[in-house]
């Protein structure tokens, strides 16, 4: 929404008409021009961040992610809980590579949007792009460790044989059985696979723990709530269930209000050190 119709002046006046010719264009499809009506507005009215997002958002569609940056900033200045600038912002520095800083403005963007919409459209589309960077980040890191772990592992392999020829060498004629040298290397290098296995335990996926997922979708929790009854959901999730469905908890069916949800801060915390330590648990249907 731009600013209230009444009380403008002539300029805040043609600069909130720009903006509403610039979202029909937009409808429309007819991006260059939406971005002309867009710029006018600013023009007339440099100051209000929406002329300034809503100018990024057609660069978007244009796949011009400089001029998306230079906008979203631009708005960033004016306002700096704008969700949508954050967002975009998040969305050109991660066509950037700059992996850490567009994730970071996407958290950000994802902070505030569910701060104002906590069941809005866009908290889940900022949560799929998130997930995607982040799932890209742990695949391109884990990579390259899976790369170094079996470099090491076959250097350390080449040194066992090494010194196991040199064993044998050294104690030709005095061993009464050479099968026990045999199978010592044998289990050295067992104990060797071991180890490189354990060390790559965290870059395997596996199940997520139940705790940390939603009773009703089963997927990982990103916002988690928890009920009087002591069970917890993803916020958005729950809040769909209490509008379309009724007014109960899902699991234990005892009455339940949306006022009576509370952040639950521990959950949150131990779902960010499990994405953390297990970042292909980000991975989605979408990625």
């Amino acid at each position: 929404m731009g600013p209230g119709v009444s009380a403008l002046s002539d300029e805040e006046k043609r600069a909130e008409n720009l903006r509403l010719e610039g979202n029909i264009c937009f409808s429309k499809d007819r991006f260059q021009a939406a971005i002309d009506a867009y710029t006018a507005a600013i023009t007339l009215c440099p100051k209000v961040p929406v002329y300034w997002t809503n100018r990024a958002l057609c660069h978007r569609k244009r796949n011009d992610w400089t001029r998306v940056e230079e906008d979203s900033r631009k708005a960033i200045q004016l306002d700096h809980c704008s969700v949508k600038a954050h967002y975009m912002l998040g969305l050109a520095l991660l066509q950037k590579q700059e992996y850490s800083e567009g994730v970071k403005e996407l958290e950000k963007a994802l902070d505030l949007g569910r701060g104002a919409n906590p069941n809005g459209y866009m908290v889940e589309e900022i949560w799929e792009e998130l997930a995607k960077a982040k799932y890209l980040e742990w695949e391109e890191e884990s990579t390259q460790r899976s790369w170094e772990l079996q470099s090491l592992k076959e250097a350390c392999e080449r040194a066992l044989k090494e010194k196991h020829f040199i064993d044998d060498s050294e104690t030709e004629g005095f061993l009464d059985d050479p099968i026990v040298s045999i199978v010592s290397h044998l289990q050295q290098l067992e104990l060797l696979g071991q180890v490189f296995q354990k060390a790559a335990e965290d870059d395997t996926p596996s199940e997520v723990p139940d705790y940390l997922c939603c009773k009703i979708t089963l997927d990982i929790l990103r916002d988690p709530v928890i009920t009087p009854s002591g069970v917890s959901y993803e916020r958005a999730v729950l809040l769909d269930h209490l509008e379309k469905v009724g007014n109960f908890d899902p699991v234990t069916r005892e009455p339940l209000e949306p006022s009576q949800l509370v952040p639950n801060l521990a959950i949150k915390e131990a779902v960010h050190a499990y994405l953390d330590k297990h970042g292909w648990a980000y991975k989605t249907e979408s990625n």
